[in-house]
């Protein structure tokens, strides 16, 4: 099947919530996060909050990258450099393809908005068995400045001269 890049494509996006004190209940973040994508048009696909830690997190990760259906995964919370933040030693093992750049674009936008303290944002993205996999920081502000300044954009089948969309599994 011929697909025109004029014509909007919605995603099916899991989100994943990373924190050793809130609940689904509590989760602004993850609030965000899908109230972002479902306004964009895609489709939430799944969604789930664990612990900080690694194989917690793997888990469900690895779960939805050998699901079909399962097309973006965005992982909030646990990318700091302090305690018991293990998300990119997490989810780095288990990409195929890392995207530097999406760090590196996260951490200039953020600049603008938090300074210096940007530094200590691990934020990353991959791919993994045709499954985006983005992991941004816990913060309401962080998630939102994540999708509205980068993945908005890179996740729209419109968007030129290049997009991720064309990467997942379809």
């Amino acid at each position: 099947m011929s697909q025109s890049y004029e014509e909007f494509y919605p995603l099916n996006i899991a989100v994943l919530t990373v924190s050793d004190t809130r609940t689904l209940a509590e989760d602004k973040s993850g609030d965000a996060l899908v109230a972002n994508l479902t306004g964009a048009g895609h489709c939430l696909y799944d969604r789930a909050l664990v612990k900080d830690d690694v194989y917690q997190i793997r888990a469900v990760v690895s779960r939805w990258i050998a699901d079909a259906k399962a097309q973006v995964v965005l992982v909030t919370g646990g990318t700091g450099f302090s305690g018991r933040d293990s998300t990119p030693e997490a989810v780095g093992p288990l990409l195929d393809k890392h995207i530097q750049g999406f760090g590196e674009l996260f951490r200039q936008i953020s600049f603008a908005e938090i300074g210096t303290s940007t530094i200590q944002s691990r934020a990353l993205g991959g791919l993994a068995n045709g499954t985006l996999i983005f992991c941004l920081p816990g913060s309401t502000n962080a998630c939102n400045t994540a999708w509205q300044k980068i993945l908005q954009a890179q996740l729209d089948s419109r968007t030129r001269p290049c997009n991720f969309y064309m990467q997942v599994k379809l």
